[in-house]
This record gives C-alpha cells, structure tokens and sequence, in this order.
C-alpha cells in the first residue's frame, strides 16, 4: 500500500470512528433523558467541531506518518496518550460552558463515557487497518526491498530472521560486501552483488528502500562510510546492535517479533514537539522584535556613525535541506569585507570588525536582525549554524555526515554554539560538527530551552567570542 493510499485509509476510518463515537455520546447525554438538560443541544455542527479537533490532536501528536510494519501496541499508546490530554481539554471546554450557562455541574463528568466509546471505537478501527496492512505484506503486497551490507555471520542470522518474519515487509534483494573477495558468493539463495565503494550504483539499480548493516565490531569505519553514501539516497538506515548494546543500554532498538534494529540518524523530536518547537520559534521572535526595537535603533544609528555602508548585512546561507536563503545580521565589518579575499571565516581579533561591530558581537546584538529569519520560518532559535553553501560543498568533501546538519533547520544558537567558539579552522569544524550531530539526534524542547539559558548566561556575562 502506497503512502498516499495509507493516509487515506487511515483518515476515513478515523472520520467513521470518531462521528460514531459522537453519535453514541449523544445519544446517551440527550436522548436516554437521563440528564437534565436546559436546552436541546445540536448535532451536526458539534460533530463536525470535534472531529477536527481530534483530528488536530491527532496530526500533532504524528499519528498520521507512514506506518512501516511498526507496533500496533505502540500506536495504541500514543492515542491513549493523545486521547488523555484532549478529552481533559474538552472537559475544560464543557466546565466553562457548564458555568457560563448554568447547567447542572455533573453533567460535565459524562464526557469521560465518551471517552471510553471513542477511544474503543478508534482503537479498533486503528487495530483493524494495522492488521489488514500485515496481512497485505505477509501476502507479499506492498513489501520493501533491502541490502544487506556485510557477508558474515551476523549479516546471515539477520537474514534468516527477517526471511522468517514476513511481518516485517523486507525482502533481502542482495548483500553488499565490505570485502571485495567475497563479491559473487551467496547465502539463502541471495548473491553479494558488490562491494561498499559502488554501494551508490547498486541502491539505483535494485531500487531499495532499505539499507541493514550488520557489520562486525571492528568495521565501525565501515558503518561511517556507508552513511555518507546513503545520506541523500532516501533510503531507511538500519542496523543490527550487539547484544552488549542492547543490554547496557547504548541502543535505541526498533523491536518487531523480538527482532532488534536500531534506526540509524532517524529524527528523534516527536511530531507534537516539532509544532510546540516552530510555535516558540514564531512567538519568541516576534516579541524580540517588538522588544529590542530601541536597542535596534540604536544599533543602526551606530553602525551608519562609524562607517559607510548598509546598516544591514545580507548573506546567502545553506537552510534546511539545503534550501539557500538570505540571513539578516546588523553589519559588524567594513564594508565590502570580502572583496580582496573571497569567502573566509571570520577570526578573534579580525581587522575587519569595526569598533561598534565588535561591541555587537560581544553582546550579540548583531544576531537580533536573524529574528526576521526565525519569523518566517528559514532558521530556528536553537539548532546548528547556517553556514555559506560555498564552505558547505567544501566541509561536506572533507568531513563525513557534514551535511547532515542540513536535515535540520538551522539555528540562531545551538549546542555547538554554546559548547565551543566560532569557526575558524577545519578543526574547529570537526568539533562543532560533533556537537550538531548529538543535538540533531537527541533534540527535544527540554534541551532547546537548556541552550536558550546558556545562551542568555553567555550573552548577559559577555562570553562571547569577537
């Protein structure tokens, strides 16, 4: 089943589970007349409210992403979960109305009744196309195909399991092999097509979705290697985990039938945490706007004083998913700083950086006009640093995974930011690079507002770098 085909499904038996769960409730509350009522309340158009309101909850919450031979107890976790909060909302809602219109203060508690119907009736409509999903892929409909990247041992039991496991979805289609000896053989009637370095050619020509890597412990070089081919081949990175991983803890595992696989690089941050994460964004930056309008001023009456040029700077930087726009910063060089030299990084102590410019810096002033960038929704609060595309083509060459800091919107601070000082070698790079992959992987709004405070302290305490 396409992607496209699932969320419709999904979608109509959600509408189907979510107005006959309405249609029970109001029935008991209205027509049972078993509770006092001081008018007749109507039918269609709160039915009609409250579906989009679930449907809502249910968006922010991630219950309409793809669904990919995943838990169905697990999806039933998230909507009990969902379902908790937004029925405590609804039952405000109805507390209020309550008062506001003097109905008996008892009849609120029935909207716990619906609960109960709509969370049976939409569990079982979820279950239902879950297990109707399985059925197709255990029949071999809407299956993915998957290789292999190892020729050993542990490359063969993985195999064996996911053969005997039809729930999963996959097919093996091939190994690719870390040793080019070992190109030719096979195992399981599945023949080592290739070897790491042409792992490129070989996704675009079997077509797979997939990517196992069921290396050795010594072949952790290896697993580097195969995700920077893989980083812009939209294809699903999974790995097998050592049994020491899984039970000290190290590894996040993705377990179906008891079968362990750790989603390598997936994006950790919730979906309701990604709408909570752009929400702060675009209310934050439009309060600092509004907020440091005099110190805006003033900045810009100092800059034009001192030197000529634009008060503003504008400069072309790599967004989310390499997306190219215009930065905003208050101009802290000379004009035209980079006529003679070309693209380079800025440095502590640079001549270029007039008097007021290094006063901005110092307090972070110059960064206030990037709120502009963080409204429309090009950067984030937190997040790793825009960089040029010019120095990104360049880093990427050099520095493994650098570009997966584009899979993330860029930010006007970071974990890297307040971890470490400007970029000013290819070793500051490479550390910084190592503070943006941790970030990326284990993002959260507890930790954004975790480098907010730090960034703040900076700030307040003139830490910056200049």
């Amino acid at each position: 089943m396409n992607k496209k085909n699932e969320r419709a499904l999904v979608l109509l038996t959600d509408f189907l589970a979510i107005n006959m769960a309405w249609i029970v409730f109001f029935f008991f509350r209205v027509e049972t007349g078993w509770f006092q009522l001081l008018s007749e309340p109507s039918f269609i158009l709160p039915m009609l409210a409250v579906y989009v309101y679930w449907v809502f909850v249910f968006i922010f919450v991630g219950m309409y992403r793809t669904w990919f031979a995943s838990s169905r107890f697990d999806e039933l976790t998230t909507l009990f979960k969902a379902s908790f909060v937004g029925i405590f909302i609804l039952f405000f809602i109805i507390l209020y109305d309550d008062y506001s219109q003097g109905e008996a203060s008892a009849n609120r508690f029935v909207i716990f009744f619906y609960w109960g119907i709509f969370l049976f009736l939409v569990s079982t409509g979820r279950v239902f196309i879950r297990s109707f999903q399985r059925n197709l892929l255990i029949k071999g409909i809407g299956r993915q195909k998957a290789l292999l990247i190892g020729f050993n041992k542990k490359s063969h039991n993985t195999h064996e399991s996911i053969s005997n496991h039809k729930g999963l979805g996959l097919d093996i289609v091939g190994y690719i092999a870390v040793k080019r000896e070992n190109v030719g053989k096979e195992h399981n009637g599945v023949k080592v097509l290739d070897y790491v370095e042409n792992l490129s050619a070989r996704i675009k020509e079997t077509e797979v979705s997939n990517i196992i890597l069921a290396l050795e412990k010594y072949e952790d070089d290896v697993m580097i290697d195969v995700i920077s081919r893989c980083d812009n081949m939209n294809v699903s990175l999974k790995i097998v985990p050592d049994l020491y991983e899984i039970i000290s803890g190290q590894a996040r595992t993705h377990q179906i039938y008891g079968f362990p696989l750790i989603d390598i690089m997936p994006q950790l941050m919730p979906e309701w945490e990604k709408k909570v994460k752009r929400f702060m964004d675009f209310v934050v930056s439009f309060m600092i706007l509004i907020v440091s309008f005099p110190a805006i001023i003033a900045a810009a009456i100092a800059i034009k004083i001192e030197s000529k040029g634009p008060i503003l700077y504008k400069q072309e930087r790599s967004g989310l998913n390499g997306k190219p726009f215009m930065v905003y910063k208050f101009r802290s060089m000379v004009q035209d700083a980079e006529v003679k030299t070309g693209p380079v990084w800025s440095t502590k102590g640079d001549a270029r950086v007039t008097k007021v410019g290094a006063f901005i810096r110092k307090v972070r002033i110059d960064e206030i006009p990037q709120m502009i960038n963080i409204f429309k929704g090009e950067m984030s609060l937190v997040g790793p640093r825009p960089e040029r595309p010019h120095f990104v083509e360049k880093l990427a060459a050099e520095i493994p995974l650098y570009k997966r800091r584009l899979k993330v919107r860029p930010g006007l601070t970071g974990w890297a930011q307040v971890k470490h000082k400007y970029d000013e070698s290819i070793e500051d790079v490479k550390m910084k690079l190592r503070y943006d992959l941790f970030y990326i992987e284990n993002m959260s709004i507890r930790m954004d507002l975790n480098i907010i405070f730090r960034t703040v302290f900076v700030v307040l305490f003139g830490k910056g770098h200049y």
